[in-house]
């Protein structure tokens, strides 16, 4: 099976504008493709992971991937998809996130060879663009009422777009346009969200350089309750390792919903079409349970590499019966703690006292076999002794807890 087909069978592809173009030159390893990341974070996280995984298909398939760091449009906010403005950042927290988002993605796509990716980095071009020459050559390419009805600015309509948020589309074209130029890439991927955004792109090749240039919108992660995928209680699930831990990580998809895995193992693996294709027609009960076991470590295995995946795999039996208790994942406490609700904050479980003691008067934490009640919340003196102990939240959080 061809990639352009791949990509339909998995779902992946969202909006064309041209689909027998784009199937010609992907299937054939002729495109040189851009995906933009906006460095907003130090790491990236499960929203970027369809994007990730789209460059890594290509990628095998011959294709050429570039890596477009948004240092420069970092600058201003992209506002599609927000109903707020985002927040200005530092040239030196952006360069910072750049370096950050480069070793996470090597896990992905490669960097050499012949059609080794290409990092480059927006600030590169845009900070040194004079702002009159900008809106005498690029500015009359663009009609405001077309932008204006553009999908990636109607939420912020109705609290009030600002200047700056509107010019982003415009610089988002212009990347576009340089990239044609500079480096010969003939599209752009992105979410969905992107598709206004990339369109202008392809309309100001056509208008400026009279070249054809496509681009391609991939389905958004979303859950079957229409919610996008990758947050939790604690919030984003990130691929770096020190803000989600690799069992953290693999508990995330472990935990996803029966309606939801298939569909998860379809998007965002790479096992073969046909195993997934077997899958889907056969398996559930129970056998939805070894799907999210299939889909948590092979995702797991791509973001931290087998071995993690491995001791993530074994820590889940371990905490939920089944496996050892020295595979648990562990957390280590100030042996000076006095509580169990200091214990909870200490380790992230919670973010505050008050929430980590409302959890234990619900009945929604144990120490061992014990739930704890109202009269269990200083640590006893037998749990300090020994070291260590086993604690609950809930059903799907257990750790080893060792007091050092």
């Amino acid at each position: 099976m061809k990639i352009y087909e791949e990509l339909i069978e998995r779902g992946l592809i969202a909006q064309v504008t041209d689909e027998n173009e784009i199937k010609e030159l992907i299937n054939n390893g002729k495109a040189t493709f851009y995906i933009g990341f906006d460095p907003t974070a130090d790491s990236l996280h499960v929203g970027h992971f369809m994007a990730l995984c789209l460059m890594k298909r290509l990628q095998l398939a011959g294709n050429r991937p570039v890596v477009l760091i948004g240092g420069g449009t970092a600058m201003i906010g992209d506002p599609s998809g927000r109903t707020d403005m985002r927040s200005m950042m530092t040239k030196e927290t952006i360069a910072h996130n750049v370096e950050c988002f480069k070793k996470q993605m090597a896990r992905f796509i490669k960097f050499d060879g012949d059609n080794g990716a290409i990092v480059v980095n927006n600030a590169d071009w845009l900070l040194d663009l004079n702002y009159v020459d900008v809106l005498r050559d690029v500015g009359a390419c663009f009609s405001v009422n077309n932008m204006l009805r553009a999908e990636c600015y109607k939420q912020r309509m109705e609290k009030g777009l600002s200047f700056l948020e509107f010019n982003y589309m415009i610089m988002q074209s212009y990347d576009f346009y340089h990239l044609y130029k500079t480096l010969g890439c003939n599209m752009q991927f992105g979410g969905d969200d992107q598709w206004s955004n990339m369109l202008g792109g392809t309309e100001l090749i056509r208008k400026k350089l009279g070249k054809d240039a496509y681009a391609m919108t991939i389905t958004l992660l979303m859950n079957s309750e229409g919610k996008k995928m990758g947050k939790t209680a604690k919030g984003a699930v990130w691929l770096d390792r020190n803000k989600t831990t690799p069992f953290e990580f693999y508990q995330y998809w472990r935990n996803v919903s029966d309606d939801d895995v298939l569909k998860c193992i379809k998007m965002l693996t790479f096992l073969p079409i046909e195993q997934i294709k077997a899958m889907e027609s056969s398996w559930q009960g129970a056998e939805l349970n070894k799907a999210k076991e299939i889909l948590a470590f092979e995702l797991t295995k791509l973001v931290h590499g087998e071995e993690d995946a491995i001791a993530s795999e074994k820590q889940t039996k371990a905490a939920f019966g089944g496996g050892s208790e020295e595979d648990m994942p562990v957390k280590e406490v100030d042996k000076a703690v006095l509580t169990v609700m200091d214990v909870m904050v200490a380790t992230g479980l919670t973010k505050s006292k008050g929430e980590a003691r409302r959890l234990i008067e619900g009945g929604g934490v144990s120490i061992g076999d014990k739930k704890l009640t109202v009269n269990d919340f200083d640590l006893t003196e037998e749990i300090k002794a020994q070291g260590e102990f086993i604690l609950h939240k809930g059903k799907k959080v257990h750790y080893k807890i060792i007091l050092k």
